[in-house]
């Protein structure tokens, strides 16, 4: 199976994406790539609604069969919604990453911040 890189988002080198959404927020969850480098998640220990996040620190922790690894956020700002699915049902962020799979809603603090990447130079980036 070949993985997928959605080009409707912007990406992050540490494997975390970013999606417009219509009403100013955006929607971050782990890349194809980094769910597959996982292996089986078995928990997801996501952040409060409320908290504010800078682009490039963890905003959550992977648990996986393999390792538990930090989810770095790809885009400044404060988190207005989380997954709760993801409690009840951690194996969605392999089983439909870019879909059920998400990680939280953030607010940004500049939608347009720097340090994103397309998905083709995403693709490139992890061979």
């Amino acid at each position: 199976m070949s993985l997928t890189y959605p080009e409707d988002r912007s990406y992050h080198s540490e494997h975390l994406w970013a999606k417009a959404e219509p009403d100013g927020t955006m929607l971050v969850g782990i890349t194809d790539y980094a769910q597959d480098q996982l292996g089986g998640v078995i928990f997801v220990d996501l952040p409060t609604v409320g908290e504010h996040f800078k682009q490039g620190v963890s905003c959550a922790s992977i648990e996986s069969v393999k390792i538990t690894s930090d989810a770095i956020i790809p885009v400044s700002g404060e988190i207005v919604a989380v997954n709760e699915a993801l409690a009840d049902a951690p194996e969605l962020l392999n089983d439909s990453p870019y879909d059920k799979g998400w990680l939280v809603r953030v607010k940004p603090d500049d939608a347009d911040e720097g340090g994103r990447i397309s998905a083709a130079e995403y693709a490139a980036l992890v061979g």
